[in-house]
């Protein structure tokens, strides 16, 4: 285990707190949602903003993520909506996407980019077609509280939500319902999943400082938590090859976990 602590280039543009960052497929950009109700879009390599603001949300944006092609960013808000953007003109694609009764926390695509998945405080899942923009079905029901992230396998078979429940479940996508039962060990909120580049690992971080594996297949929890964090887990990430495993912290720091 290695904690990482460093300072890098700060980009400035938002007006509130920033709740969430991914790169572009390609690496080339990046994109940041914030409180202040925008994404914004920057040059990676020049760490310069990219045209103005993106806007049409109503309240804070809590989630956003690339397709695998690059081409689309959806965003989900405090609002309730989700949005889909083309990345190239920054306007929004459609009308937004409506159904969830609370915030929507977390958005994923497939690894085909075919299907988009949006977590709410609502306590479900929805399942929406990109292409039609139109829902998959009926919500996911399950979680207690607040789903509070989704993360599509690799293969695109498995759907996995983590929740304030302090429950994660796995959920089949063609049939739409819940795999076993829920993945319980955690003492608060799940934060984060991630699974291995295998699909055959899933971790979870936790506002309980701990990180948990699991085996999907058997769904049974893999060896004792990893705990270090002196504050809530906030984020986890398993490196391309699957052999290092980093955790973020309310505690400022990375941990890269071997």
């Amino acid at each position: 285990m290695r904690t990482v602590q460093q300072e890098g280039v700060t980009l400035v543009g938002h007006a509130q707190s920033v709740t969430s960052v991914v790169f572009s497929p390609d690496g080339t950009l990046l994109a940041s949602g914030s409180y202040d109700k925008t994404i914004r879009l920057w040059d990676v390599q020049s760490q310069t903003a990219i045209g103005v603001p993106l806007n049409d949300h109503n309240y804070s944006v809590a989630s956003i993520a690339f397709s695998p092609d690059g081409a689309c960013l959806a965003s989900g808000s405090g609002d309730k909506t989700i949005i889909l953007w083309d990345v190239k003109s920054q306007a929004c694609i459609g009308s937004p996407l409506t159904g969830h009764n609370d915030w929507v926390t977390s958005v994923a695509f497939s690894p085909s980019g075919a299907i988009l998945a949006s977590g709410s405080g609502d306590k479900t899942i929805r399942l929406w077609h990109v292409h039609s923009q139109t829902a998959i079905g009926a919500p996911l029901v399950g979680h207690k509280q607040q789903v509070r992230c989704v993360l599509f396998s690799p293969d695109g078979v498995t759907l996995a939500s983590g929740s304030h429940d302090k429950t994660i479940i796995l959920w089949d996508i063609q049939s739409q319902t819940a795999i076993g039962v829920p993945l319980t060990g955690h003492d608060d909120w799940v934060t984060s999943v991630t699974f291995s580049p295998d699909g055959a690992v899933l971790a979870s971080g936790s506002h309980d400082k701990c990180i948990k594996l699991w085996n999907v297949q058997s769904q049974t929890a893999i060896g004792v938590p990893l705990t270090g964090h002196a504050q809530w887990v906030t984020c986890v990430a398993f490196s391309p090859n699957g052999a290092v495993l980093a955790s973020g912290s309310d505690d400022k720091t990375i941990r890269l976990w071997d």
